[in-house]
């Protein structure tokens, strides 16, 4: 018979629902069962894109012996971190205080009141390379909890503060200075891979705040010339990513991470956030160096975004899967004779450019194959017909295949990552390509932004305008997070900047009033991930690190000072600015670790150009514009013609001069000279 899970919208849930295991989800049920019986809750948290998820549940929680301890001895809960971060970011903590290592599945164990004891990331279902049975485990747990349960409780009450996060931060009386932000970059220089890009070693992850950041730096001037500093260790590690087997290059899009130092091979599952955040770093770096092979990556990601992941509705699902089959990469795998099969007189061009082999570059004892290779793009490129043509071929070749599964669940805060991406691309082709598909395309990637917004608004609130975190066909659910709320906000002023639809900057003001009323922190500054009216967990967090995604407040930081440097209203940056205090100190000691939270920092410390294009006309001036790579820049436009209003401060009192569009280049709302001539606006822009 399916267990409690069997009625839950979540397919990471839903996929458990078979287990011989008492799951329930978590909720009031698990809490009322856990306190009556005095027993301990094992907290099981994953998400369905992950392969060890899968793993473990193949190995222990189909294991009736397995399961019928863990129904005897504890009340299981499964919980989906992608639904419930909140749940996530505080036993993950807990885990790595007590081990010093974290990681998906996550399994810890609670007294009934909340407090965690004991945990662990995968255990495997016999004694295996140092790392207990996951049976001996809970033999080990139930029989300390019998016997001790008193001391347990205590000890697990000290960790209370220590899982708060930020919570416990108090404002640093240090200065908000650009020396920092110069140490950042050299702590980055540092633990750069000078031969392979990216920081640190295997695994590689995509750190894309840290490479925004850097780019963001290279934009004020800081560095004089491309190739030198932070603009190369940005580019270099896009250029390394698109070249290795966690960009597919067939399909588009990128796996989640390199599980060694060169970007070969991936853990194969495909996030939508990972994807949204790419395609805006590969946008900006095309705009930074002009290499068309950094656009052609966002270009290619986007789309696989467009036709892979997006609902009827217009939202976007969450993820594809790592594994089909049961054996995680299956579906992008290809040994020597089946691509010479597939490529016929293209094969040894394609091979040589594929980096195919009789021996393969990938081995995993789960696979019985041997000879597999993951495709990469380094070596000698063909012309782009015959690059077309391979890739067609390769498509058709892998259509067939039993594809990953995929997390239908839509969440608004990858959502609004994703309507960024599309609405910042887009606006860039519609404006600034030369190519006619290349500005339709844009003005696809437009509408589709506006579609996903517009689902948002319509599906993911509340009666009270309250803002909900996922979406299912079955409806939405869940109150949102910091993190909902300030990727939105930034989506919406992207949204703006790009269709200059003055809705979209009034749900923006009316969104940051219900984030800082909900989340703000009257007395220390900053934002709790939580609102205020959010279920009492076991402490209540502001989530700091820009890792894997921005962090909620990193997020708000940088979108208030923007909505500020628009609207001209001095509260939304002073909100900002309790973030900035907070944490400022420990985003420089740590780079790594808060790249968006250090764009903030540099937006707050360099000088905001606040360009206004006001009039009909005003395509030339506004090519100019989005061809710039500044990110310290905001930009607002209207037709500007008698009788119409605005409710954008940056454009009040703003008008064509002699009918003809000007624009206006300002610094804390005082402007130059405005100016009709393109070549004139890209000097003072410069």
């Amino acid at each position: 018979m399916p267990n409690a899970l069997a009625g839950e919208s979540s397919p990471y849930l839903r996929q458990h629902q078979e287990n011989p295991v008492d799951w329930l989800p978590w909720g009031e049920e698990a809490l009322r069962r856990a306190r009556d019986r005095d027993r301990p809750l094992l907290v099981s948290i994953g998400y369905s894109a992950c392969h060890w998820c899968h793993v473990m549940e193949r190995e222990s929680f189909e294991d009736p012996g397995v399961a019928a301890l863990m129904n005897e001895e504890f009340v299981c809960v499964k919980v989906d971190r992608e639904e419930r971060p909140d749940i996530d970011a505080i036993y993950m903590e807990a885990v790595q205080v007590m081990t010093g290592h974290g990681g998906w599945p996550l399994n810890v164990f609670l007294t009934p009141e909340l407090s965690p004891f004991y945990g662990g990331t995968y255990f495997p279902p016999e004694p295996r390379h140092g790392m207990p049975a996951f049976s001996q485990v809970l033999q080990a747990v139930a029989e300390a909890w019998r016997e001790g349960a008193g001391e347990i409780r205590v000890s697990g009450e000290r960790l209370r503060e220590r899982l708060s996060g930020g919570a416990q931060l108090t404002p640093s009386t240090e200065p908000l200075d650009r020396g920092a932000i110069a140490g950042a970059v050299s702590a980055l220089e540092r633990s750069y891979d000078e031969r392979h890009g990216g920081f640190g070693g295997a695994p590689k992850f995509p750190q894309t705040p840290v490479i925004e950041f850097l780019m963001a730096h290279h934009r004020q001037g800081t560095v004089p010339e491309i190739q030198t500093g932070a603009a190369r260790m940005a580019l270099q590690t896009l250029r390394a990513m698109a070249g290795g087997g966690i960009y597919d290059q067939l399909g588009g899009g990128f796996h989640r991470y390199a599980v060694d130092e060169h970007w070969t091979v991936p853990h194969f599952e495909k996030m939508l956030y990972d994807n949204a955040l790419l395609a805006r770093a590969y946008l900006n770096g095309f705009k930074l160096c002009g290499e068309p092979r950094l656009l052609e990556v966002c270009l290619q990601t986007l789309e696989w975004a467009l036709r892979e992941m997006r609902g009827p509705e217009g939202g976007f699902y969450s993820a594809l899967d790592a594994d089909s089959e049961g054996v995680e990469g299956r579906f992008y795998l290809w040994n020597l004779a089946s691509i010479t099969e597939a490529l016929g007189d293209d094969a040894t061009v394609g091979i040589d450019w594929l980096g195919v082999s009789e021996h393969g570059n990938f081995t995993d004892p789960h696979h019985p194959e041997p000879g597999l290779n993951v495709l990469s793009d380094r070596g000698p490129r063909p012309d782009p017909a015959t690059r077309q043509r391979i890739r067609h071929k390769l498509l058709e070749a892998r259509q067939p295949r039993v594809r990953p599964d995929l997390d239908d669940k839509r969440l608004t805060s990858w959502n609004a990552l994703m309507i960024s991406a599309l609405a910042e691309t887009g606006a860039y082709l519609q404006s600034a390509a030369e190519d006619s598909e290349q500005k339709k395309l844009g003005e696809q990637m437009v509408s589709a932004a506006v579609q996903c917004a517009e689902f948002i608004l319509e599906q993911l609130r509340r009666e009270d305008g309250r803002l909900l975190r996922v979406y299912t066909p079955a409806g939405a659910k869940l109150s949102g997070y910091l993190e909902d709320y300030a990727f939105l906000l930034e989506a919406l002023l992207a949204l703006y900047e790009a269709t200059f639809q003055e809705r979209w900057f009034a749900l923006a003001r009316e969104l940051a009033e219900e984030m800082i009323d909900l989340f703000s922190d009257s007395k220390d500054g900053g934002f709790f991930s939580t609102a205020s009216d959010h279920e009492q967990l076991f402490t209540r967090r502001k989530d700091l690190e820009d890792s894997p995604i921005p962090a909620g407040s990193s997020s708000a930081a940088l979108a208030l000072l923007r909505l500020s440097a628009l609207s001209g209203e001095r509260i939304y940056e002073e909100q900002a600015l309790g973030v900035l205090r907070l944490e400022h100190e420990i985003a420089t000691r740590h780079p790594q670790a808060f790249g968006h939270l250090l764009r903030a920092l540099q937006f707050h410390l360099e000088p905001v150009r606040q360009v206004a294009i006001v009039g009909s006309d005003r395509a030339a001036l506004e090519r100019v514009v989005r061809r710039r790579t500044d990110a310290n820049m905001v930009l607002a436009a209207f037709s500007g013609e008698p009788g119409a209003k605005t409710i954008v401060g940056l454009l009040e009192g703003r008008t064509p001069i002699e009918g003809s569009a000007v624009a206006y280049v300002c610094e804390h709302f005082s402007c130059r000279a405005p100016t009709s001539d393109p070549s004139q606006l890209a000097t003072l822009l410069t």
